[in-house]
């Protein structure tokens, strides 16, 4: 028995959706996709949420959501740190947890990316996404499904 109850997906640009569907439907976890109006998406499994392009409405949402025993999949750092103040395991499309030990460090990169963007510098290209961040991905869900993941507290 999984000690995840739910899994809260920020869906917009999310490459790990089916990985993410296939592990929950095998395990009867709840899925909910969280995506806004310029993605459509239908899974067959899924409760899909559609919100406004507004920014952070899909952040908003998740965060009304968020209950501990949930596993919040996000690729913001924002989104993480509201799932561990609420009690949820977090973890990104790589397969990297997000815990109470590493999220102020990530939170600081992202305040000092953005300072530098304004500043006028370029940021780093995003690598392809290969079938080992998948695995990677797999292996971290798996490991969180079946209750040996990183907890948040």
């Amino acid at each position: 028995m999984s000690a995840v109850k739910r899994i809260l997906v920020d869906a917009d640009a999310c490459p790990v959706k089916e990985i993410i569907v296939r592990e929950a439907k095998a395990r009867a976890i709840p899925v909910w996709m969280v995506c806004d109006t310029s993605h459509e998406l239908s899974d067959g499994y899924s409760t899909v949420a559609v919100v406004d392009k507004a920014r952070d409405s899909a952040d908003l949402y998740l965060a009304n959501r968020m209950q501990p025993g949930d596993l919040v999949v996000s690729q913001d750092y924002g989104v993480a740190a509201m799932a561990l103040g609420r009690g949820c395991l977090a973890l990104n499309q790589n397969g990297r947890p997000y815990t109470a030990e590493n999220i102020d460090q990530l939170l600081l990169e992202r305040y000092l990316g953005q300072k530098a963007r304004r500043a006028g510098k370029r940021s780093t290209p995003v690598k392809k996404r290969t079938t080992a961040d998948d695995e990677a991905f797999c292996a971290a869900l798996c490991r969180m499904l079946e209750g040996g993941g990183e907890k948040s507290r």
